[in-house]
């Protein structure tokens, strides 16, 4: 039986969370002036900052373990449930492309070439999915019996640890330089400018994210957890902190694994730190979606988390593009928090306007329902 709505509002509420510290990010990163961006304001906004894409791509593998779960219950082999996740993920990753396309044309003249292939992140979400996909065929064609589940945490659990600890020598030392610099990019971000940017999403740190999402989502599909949420959740929440000052401890530590060492863009750690928050809020969302207003209340976080993809591409034209709707860097700290509560209210009415013709579309249209194996 596949989970009930409610019981996933705090996945929706939590990509609702993201996509608003999203749009404060952009919003004051794009609009603010040189003074405003002296500021701690501006310091704390873009600290923020660091959370929208781990937090999409934790969510993309909580829901491909889900998705995962569903389609192993109704009997399908695993090159089907293979055929059925990586397809998907080849859909997200075909979007990245679409999008860089539409930004380079919307950017004609000014724009270069070597944007058409920048490593954004609906790319590093698409490319995750696929490497999900094809980790969870392997060890569902391989595992057997009653410890499937177990092997599927565990693999993916180890895989998040593995791409978080080769980061920093595959952006330094371990870099393949001898790949061209398109796909060198998905490695480290190296794009064209000789060596990797950190404003780019590649694999390398970033997939470890998703791998530690997909861990999570099986983990909650137990048969034992759904009956004991409450001490799962909690349990998940406490383990983040402990995960956190963990990390926190280690990276105080005077031995260092690494002949170069970067906290804030290839540590181990600070993906450890920002994974352990990660677990933190989703017991919090889970709390809140279950005790708090939102069972009873329009919750707009849900709402834009139910259309995180479309307010994404949409937002950016408005913040980035040319049809910004205020001069870029050369406002207020006063002038871009009104422009972001415009940014906001649009993307909830879009929000809006989307789940509702996408509700009548499965209303009157329904999809037909997957044959399983024999």
């Amino acid at each position: 039986m596949s989970p009930s709505p409610s019981r996933l509002a705090y996945i929706d509420w939590m990509r609702g969370m993201a996509c608003v510290l999203m749009f404060q990010t952009h919003c004051y990163d794009s609009w603010l002036s040189p003074a405003a961006r002296q500021s701690k304001f501006f310091m704390y906004s873009q600290l923020g900052g660091t959370f929208p894409a781990p937090l999409f791509l934790f969510l993309a593998g909580i829901s491909f373990a889900l998705v995962t779960e569903r389609l192993h219950k109704k009997n399908f082999r695993p090159t089907q449930i293979a055929r059925t996740t990586i397809r998907r993920g080849a859909e997200i990753f075909a979007l990245g492309l679409l999008f860089r396309l539409q930004e380079y044309v919307v950017a004609w003249g000014w724009a270069p070439k070597s944007d058409l292939l920048r490593v954004d992140v609906l790319n590093t979400i698409g490319m995750s999915m696929m490497l999900m996909g094809i980790l969870c065929w392997i060890v569902l064609a391989l595992q057997s019996g009653n410890y499937k589940r177990s092997a599927l945490v565990l693999s993916a659990a180890g895989t998040a640890l593995a791409i978080s600890l080769l980061t920093p020598p595959l952006w330094t030392t371990w870099r393949p330089e001898w790949l061209p610099w398109p796909i060198e990019s998905y490695i480290n971000g190296v794009h064209n400018l000789g060596r990797p940017q950190a404003w780019l999403f590649p694999i390398f740190p970033w997939s470890a994210f998703a791998f530690a999402g997909l861990a999570v989502g099986f983990i909650l599909q137990s048969p034992w957890v759904r009956n004991h949420e409450l001490k799962i959740f909690l349990t998940l929440g406490m383990t983040g902190a402990c995960l956190a000052e963990f990390a926190h401890w280690l990276d105080h530590r005077s031995a260092q694994l690494y002949a170069s060492y970067d906290f804030w863009h290839t540590s181990p750690n600070f993906f450890l730190i920002r994974l352990g928050l990660l677990m933190i809020i989703l017991f919090a969302s889970y709390a809140w979606c279950r005790w708090g207003l939102v069972p009873h209340l329009f919750s707009p976080l849900i709402l834009l988390g139910q259309a995180s993809l479309l307010v994404y591409w949409v937002h950016l034209e408005f913040v980035y593009g040319r049809v910004s709707i205020l001069p870029k860097r050369a406002d207020s700290i006063a002038t871009a928090s009104l422009g972001l509560l415009i940014i906001f209210l649009a993307m909830l009415a879009l929000a809006f306007v989307r789940t509702r013709m996408k509700g009548r579309r499965l209303k009157f249209s329904p999809a037909p329902k997957p044959i399983p194996a024999s």
